[in-house]
């Protein structure tokens, strides 16, 4: 479970907020459709990328280092700059949800917001506080989104004839909220987390079903509410403010209450999101292999930690603006996913790497056309900018 909700909740972050409201004004019900691909693809990804890491028993950066010496190091950078940059937005999304209940400025709650995320992780029994913390801002993530669709008409009709036949398809939007929800450190969260819990091997394989599908599940239901909550804002004719978008839906439906209300979503959002960002990101700096090796990192952990929420506190302090940021990273994102699905279904064949488990031929194929279709709205979507 601790698996699950982290890598729900690293998905469902100020980034998936922004970007969620983003398209839903642009596309209305048929981001629906971008939204039912981004699941199907979720699935296929985690279940693929969660196996392979607790079979192996080892960590995404040294399987791919087996699949050909140095590859692991590409693997890290791509995977931590990207978890860099992410953790900007959400340490600033976090900001800015203290700035909307409280009136600090977003500068100065972004400080505050990164101190509780150090102390976290630096207490005694981190992981545990870590779980139990993500747990209960998750089910305030779910309780304001209830409450919000409870007093909103939301045209179900619509959104469910443009999910499965969609006027528009928009390449650029599946490609941000598949980077968003599953791509760069995001698919490597959950299978990290459970090495950090002990769980490794083919007899483990059970554990992965239970929390790759809860964790999906998790932030597919959150996902689709506020595409739901968006969606009533946009047949009413309004408009989302683009600095916000994700605010102007909690304001048009409940005025200045719903405006707070969103603020408390944002904080939980950009503290969860910077808890999985940290925890995935510098796990991929970890190629220890032996007890000996672990130890030696495990002395340097908490440094590394700290350092790396100091230096996204630091840049979104003096840089700000992090709604446009996480759009971009989001997109990003999705063109590492192809490269790092690649790199773990290559290994699912080698047996120096899973022994004598045998990968379900299933998750093979749909992976590799996850790979190539991945690849395709990326190239696709890149074209689209000039």
């Amino acid at each position: 479970m601790g698996a699950a909700f982290l890598m729900a909740m690293a998905a469902v972050g100020p980034g998936f907020l922004t970007q969620t409201a983003t398209f839903t004004g642009q596309m209305g019900a048929n981001f629906g459709f971008a939204i039912l691909i981004c699941i199907i693809v979720d699935v296929i990804v985690q279940m693929n990328i969660w196996r392979i890491i607790v079979v192996s028993g080892k960590r995404a950066q040294v399987i791919a280092n087996d699949v050909f010496p140095g590859l692991g190091y590409v693997l890290s950078f791509l995977v931590a700059i990207g978890g860099l940059f992410f953790n900007i937005g959400n340490i600033g999304g976090a900001g800015l949800g203290l700035n909307v209940l409280f009136g600090i400025s977003p500068e100065n709650g972004a400080v505050i917001a990164a101190c509780a995320a150090i102390a976290i992780f630096v207490v005694k029994n981190a992981l545990k506080v870590m779980d139990r913390t993500v747990q209960i801002l998750a089910v305030v993530k779910v309780g304001i989104l209830v409450y919000i669709m409870s007093i909103m008409a939301v045209p179900y009709q619509s959104a469910v004839v443009h999910t499965f036949l969609p006027n528009q398809i928009n390449f650029y939007s599946i490609v941000t909220i598949v980077g968003g929800t599953v791509g760069g450190y995001i698919s490597f969260s959950g299978g990290h987390r459970l090495l950090e819990g002990g769980l490794i091997g083919k007899d483990k394989i059970r554990y992965v079903n239970e929390g790759a599908l809860t964790g999906i599940g998790i932030a597919s239901i959150i996902r689709i509410m506020l595409f739901l909550a968006g969606l009533s804002v946009v047949v009413l004719g309004d408009r989302l403010d683009p600095s916000n978008p994700a605010a102007s839906i909690f304001r048009y439906a409940a005025g200045n209450f719903g405006y707070r209300f969103f603020g408390l979503l944002l904080l939980a959002a950009g503290m969860t999101s910077t808890l999985g960002s940290t925890f995935t990101s510098t796990s991929f700096l970890d190629y220890a292999v032996g007890n000996n090796g672990q130890s030696r990192f495990n002395k340097y952990r908490n440094w590394i930690i700290v350092a790396f929420i100091v230096i996204s506190t630091a840049i979104f302090y003096f840089i700000g603006s992090p709604a446009q940021v996480l759009v971009i990273v989001g997109t990003m994102n999705g063109f590492i996913l192809p490269i790092s699905l690649a790199i773990l279904l290559l290994a699912s064949t080698r047996k120096k790497i899973v022994g004598d488990y045998h990968h379900p031929r299933i998750l093979i194929y749909l992976g590799w056309l996850v790979v190539l279709f991945m690849a395709y709205a990326s190239i696709n979507t890149v074209i689209g900018l000039f």
